[in-house]
């Protein structure tokens, strides 16, 4: 039976099948992650409840008479805001080791998703977690390196946007936009081109530039079709954990007086961040699964291909690998 792209959902529904038929292994292999990442994610909620126990502390808040004339209370009256207990840098630092917890995560559900397809599982449930985290540490280096590679382009265009040029004339100040413009979709577009090249690295063992070069060929010819799929997949994620964020923040800003006054604002703190980790990671779970789903039909439409091109050739690969190791 002749393989094709299928439909966003439908990748996405296998996804949850996938997901739910081995809840155990994966919720082991990622519980470590998923601590860690909740741990990162803490200060920020700290600081969040701090900003609020402030605001609702007793004694914060003064009345004052202020003469009718004057429009503006005295700058003394004003009361001093309210200094993060943790500074800025600190938590740039957290945010990191937050982002790096979020790539680990990844690559341990690539790992085992991979192990399943393979039947390498072991019998216990414990076992299997540190299998997979024992495949996670070898392809670390190689992921991180092919997901730098990935990201370079699109990261540097995000950092440029928010940068405020000032130029003396009119036309050097559209080109320099015209130049923002280009750099924010060509980064979009090579996006899209590398969007495998970390499962070409997990399930063919492609590394650095082959494993983007591989991504990119299997793209080719069929860009359109699975940027198609890719973007649907962008859109459910960002729009699903933005929807969770929000609520996870408004969850916050309603619970934390209520556990400021009943003495839990601890356990509050912990369980909130915690869930909201454990969302994220679940997501992230469910669109890679559904990702190695289109990868793999898009692998067996390469090979395809290949063999309807070259009947001698070797279809256990689509053609561009042989380029790319060259």
């Amino acid at each position: 039976m002749e393989t094709r792209l299928k439909g966003s959902f439908i990748y996405l529904a296998n996804a949850v099948n996938d997901l739910r038929g081995n809840w155990r292994t994966f919720a082991l292999a990622l519980a470590p992650a998923v601590i860690l990442a909740a741990l990162c994610l803490l200060p920020e909620a700290i600081n969040l409840q701090h900003q609020l126990a402030r605001h609702f502390e007793p004694g914060v808040h003064s009345v004052a008479m202020v003469p009718a004339q004057t429009p503006y209370p005295p700058a003394e009256a004003a009361a001093p805001a309210a200094a993060p207990l943790f500074g800025p840098w600190t938590m740039r630092a957290f945010k990191f080791a937050f982002v790096a917890m979020t790539l680990l995560g990844n690559l341990l559900v690539l790992c085992a998703i991979r192990r399943l397809q393979e039947g390498k599982t072991k019998a216990g449930g414990i076992d299997e977690a540190i299998a997979v985290y024992g495949d996670a540490v070898a392809k670390a280096p190689a992921y991180v390196w092919v997901v730098i590679l990935q990201l370079a382009v699109p990261l540097l265009a995000l950092a440029l946007l928010p940068v405020d040029i000032v130029v003396g004339q009119w036309w050097i100040a559209a080109l320099v936009y015209l130049a923002m413009v280009t750099l924010m979709v060509f980064g979009a577009l090579l996006y899209l081109w590398l969007y495998f090249a970390p499962y070409a690295l997990i399930f063919d063992d492609q590394h650095s530039f082959h494993a983007l070069l591989f991504s990119r060929d299997l793209l080719r010819k069929r860009f359109f079709r699975a940027t198609i799929r890719i973007v649907v997949f962008l859109a459910v994620w960002s729009g699903y954990n933005s929807w969770a964020a929000i609520f996870f923040v408004a969850v916050s800003l309603i619970v934390g007086p209520v556990a400021m006054l009943t003495g839990t604002t601890w356990a509050a703190l912990i369980a909130i961040d915690l869930a909201a980790v454990v969302t994220n990671f679940a997501t992230n779970a469910f669109f890679t699964a559904a990702g190695v789903r289109m990868y793999q039909d898009l692998r067996a439409i390469a090979a395809a291909s290949t063999m309807s091109a070259a009947p001698g050739a070797d279809v256990s690969a689509p053609a561009a690998t042989a380029d790319s190791s060259a």
